[in-house]
């Protein structure tokens, strides 16, 4: 699996695109310079993917279909092919930027040899993503058949049949199918493949301003991996990923306007279906991006046609061509216009802020920002750091700018002036979201212009010649971001392999059983969990009958669902966790993992009268006991006591530990550093125990219990950083009495998560023995009294007793 989503479906994505981009070539005159193939062929396949999922029985065929479109343009294309491996040897810098920026874009998931990706518990927007490219494949935009009532069904309605642009997510669900590949585990190196293509209309622009083959090279790499790219390429904001190498693209054939405008109308067609592509990937937003190429390409075209070098009939051919292949490749969106306008200015106007804590700073456009995350500002040394990097490509962005003008590269120049212009207007009329996009749009620009400017400087005379002037000055650049690059990679926490690994299991196991409540906090359990109807009260989208039963981001307590609404949920998944409530006593253990537990609700099921979750001391629940019993002394009732697991905590939060470490809201630790904490507990009687574990992992924990070693807990990430998860148990034989356990955090290395905290919540034991259902006490609601002295999670009322 590993080797097949990291390594194959890139290569794979490359001939497809390679493929299509051939066909474009052959169909538009046969111009296209190599760089832009892939590019290019992405942007055909996403056009005609969307044309396959709007026709909705054609949507299971388009992994087919565009498959045939890839082997068209080879077997068309067989002579630029031939000609193109002849001149293998002088394309290698070219062929080695996208590798290495696929290589950087994908070194989390690399780093430790598991298929996973880095938007985990980040953005959860990946999650509906992954549901959308999913039911688009399979479905097509089809959604009359959607369960309106429980939350994957409201997902998908809510995004995609309010017309979310999905460009993005039928390329990538179209090429996952292909292969067959669970597209959680599909999606980074697709965000990774996106990225590395917007190389090739980088090596484009970065030729023009006069850099030579390896600073070419170097230059197209850093233009595609900025800090602020990078941070939203590692939580996978596919979106702006994907329009990126579009939007260069188009700037790319605005800088080689000599080699097709004017020279036939068919040579536009490259250009529309960029637009259109663009169009659908990000939404009429993309437009502006769009507009800013075209109105440069208008410039160009209204000189020449005054110097009568372009006659006006084949410029107006030029536009129709234009627009009738913008207009089909992007049908579904011009035919619901209304509403992408709706989606984009929601998108532009709405207050919620997202993942980011505040607005970001202007200054990060530069590129450079050495801290881990692209959310908070750099502090110290870090900051002087930061600025004088800043201060340095800025210069040179100046240099750059010049040079383009006396080069007269006025296309090239022309297009980075009104793209600089779209992104200050924009910035200042949309809210922080929609801001930060803009500014992952423009970075690169900003990038290209320093690298015209090291150009300049390796043209100067004097000291300031290469390599002294142009090499110092490319190292600040190159140094400044790989440099912010690696401490975001450091910083990234991987999503846990073995537990979404398990739900697949789940939802192999009961496909088409549900509707199911969920009840952990997990959004990309919607995703896994696709076959089996999901309602998760605790999701933005709630089921209908469970809304404001949950709080958001935290686990469903099932004792606060109303019984009469659970009726209509014949499976229940929750989280494996000794210390919470399992469900009511209508419902049995069907199945037990790692990590999750499915429940069932017994065929004829005693109907629950009432149901009370307890807490407090043993006489306290006995007299809420009785109130709830009495009224059912004179019926045919029973009373029903959940019985929970003896367990014994492990008084960590109150042990040394060191100063370097806070504490979260529930008392655990935040352990920033290598350390150490311990504590002694009791174990009343001897033989196999089960040792939990609470909090987040991302690097590996040590325990030891009296010195000797048991298997460290890593890998282990909930969905939501500031609510516990707990982590498979481990069986233990110890005998009575006092053991000590210590909990060890290692020296982080250089594998992704170093750089993030590891959270400690809580380490407690229970008999080994206990199979994670519980027991159940029935008797008859008269002898309700029979039940004080002990203390239950939970107590309920139903009409006959319990099997």
């Amino acid at each position: 699996m590993f080797f097949t989503t990291v390594f194959l479906y890139p290569l794979v994505l490359a001939l497809l695109c390679a493929g299509a981009g051939l066909l474009v070539d052959r169909l538009s005159g046969g111009f296209l310079p190599a760089p832009l193939l892939l590019a290019v062929g992405a942007a055909a396949l996403i056009g005609l993917s969307q044309l396959t999922t709007y026709i909705i029985p054609l949507a299971p065929a388009t992994p087919y279909i565009i498959l045939g479109a890839a082997l068209a343009g080879f077997a068309v294309g067989a002579e630029r092919v031939r000609a193109l491996a002849g001149r293998l040897p002088a394309l290698g810098w070219l062929l080695a930027v996208p590798v290495l920026a696929y290589l950087i874009a994908m070194a989390p998931v690399i780093a430790v040899g598991r298929p996973s990706f880095s938007s985990f518990a980040i953005l959860g927007d990946s999650a509906v993503h992954m549901m959308g490219a999913d039911f688009l494949i399979r479905h097509g935009q089809d959604y009359s058949h959607l369960d309106l009532r429980n939350t994957y069904g409201q997902y998908i309605n809510g995004y995609y049949n309010n017309y979310y642009p999905s460009g993005s997510d039928t390329l990538f669900g179209g090429s996952s199918f292909l292969l067959g590949l669970r597209l959680i585990w599909a999606f980074q190196p697709f965000n990774a493949f996106m990225l590395a293509i917007a190389s090739g209309p980088a090596w484009i622009l970065v030729r023009r301003i006069g850099l030579g083959r390896f600073w070419s090279a170097l230059a197209a790499l850093t233009v595609v991996v900025p800090a602020l790219v990078y941070g939203y390429e590692l939580i996978a904001s596919v979106k702006e990923i994907t329009a990126l190498p579009l939007m260069l693209t188009l700037g790319a054939l605005v800088v080689v306007h000599r080699s097709w405008l004017g020279r036939g109308a068919a040579h536009v067609i490259p250009f529309a279906l960029t637009l259109a592509a663009g169009v659908s990937a990000l939404g009429v937003a993309f437009g502006v991006w769009g507009l800013v190429a075209a109105v440069v390409l208008a410039v160009v075209a209204v000189d020449q046609i005054r110097s009568r070098r372009l006659a006006p009939a084949r410029a107006l051919a030029s536009v129709g061509v234009g627009a009738l292949a913008l207009l089909v490749a992007a049908w579904p969106t011009w035919v619901h216009f209304s509403g992408a306008v709706r989606i984009a200015n929601n998108i532009a106007s709405t207050s919620n802020s997202g993942n980011l804590h505040s607005s970001l700073k202007t200054s990060q456009v530069f590129g450079v920002w050495l801290v881990g995350t692209y959310k908070l500002p750099p502090h110290g040394t870090a900051l002087l750091a930061t600025q004088a990097a800043i201060a340095v490509i800025g210069v040179a962005a100046v240099v750059g700018a010049a040079r383009l003008l006396r080069m007269r590269a006025y296309a090239l120049a022309g297009w980075i002036g009104c793209t600089l212009l779209a992104w200050l207007l924009v910035s200042n009329s949309v809210t922080t979201w929609a801001e930060a996009k803009t500014l992952v749009l423009t970075s690169p620009i900003l990038v290209l212009l320093a690298w015209a400017g090291v150009a300049a400087v390796r043209a100067a005379p004097g000291w300031l010649a290469p390599p002294v002037g142009a090499g110092l000055l490319a190292a600040v650049i190159v140094a400044g971001i790989l440099g912010s690059d690696a401490l975001q990679y450091r910083n990234s926490n991987l999503a846990p392999t073995a537990r979404y690994q398990e739900l697949a299991s789940v939802d192999a196991r009961f496909a088409g059983e549900g509707p199911t409540l969920f009840t952990d906090y997990d959004e990309y359990a919607l995703y896994v969990l696709r076959d089996m109807d999901i309602g998760a009260p605790n999701f933005p989208f709630q089921p209908v009958g469970l809304r404001n039963v949950a709080i958001a981001k935290h686990p469903v307590q099932l004792d606060r669902l109303p019984p009469q609404e659970l009726i209509s949920y014949p499976l229940i998944v929750t989280r494996r966790d000794p210390i919470a409530s399992r469900p009511s006593s209508a419902y049995t253990l069907l199945w037990q993992g790692s990590y999750y537990q499915v429940w069932g609700r017994r065929p004829g099921a005693a109907t629950t009268v009432a149901h009370l979750g307890l807490s407090g001391s043993p006489r306290a629940q006995c007299t809420r006991i009785g109130r709830l019993a009495q009224p059912a002394v004179n019926d045919r009732a029973s009373v029903v006591a959940a019985v929970a697991p003896e367990v014994v905590k492990v008084p960590l939060a109150q042990a040394p530990h060191p100063e370097t470490w806070g504490q979260d809201s529930l008392g655990g630790f935040i352990m920033r550093t290598a350390g150490a904490v311990s504590a002694s507990f009791r174990l009343p009687a001897a033989g196999v125990w089960d040792l939990w574990v609470q909090g987040h992992f991302a690097r590996a924990l040590k325990i030891t219990i009296d010195g000797r070693p048991i298997e460290s807990v890593s890998d282990q990430l909930g969905g939501d950083s500031l609510i516990p998860s707990t982590a498979p148990p481990l069986p233990l034989r110890l005998p009575a009495g006092v053991h000590r356990l210590t909990a060890t955090l290692g020296t982080a290395g250089l594998a992704p998560g170093g750089g993030a905290g590891t959270i400690l919540d809580a380490v407690f034991l229970t008999p080994g023995e206990d199979r994670g259902d519980h027991t159940l006490e029935s008797i008859p609601a008269a002898d309700w009294r029979d039940l004080c002295g002990r203390r239950y999670p939970w107590v309920e009322v139903v009409w006959s007793e319990v099997a």
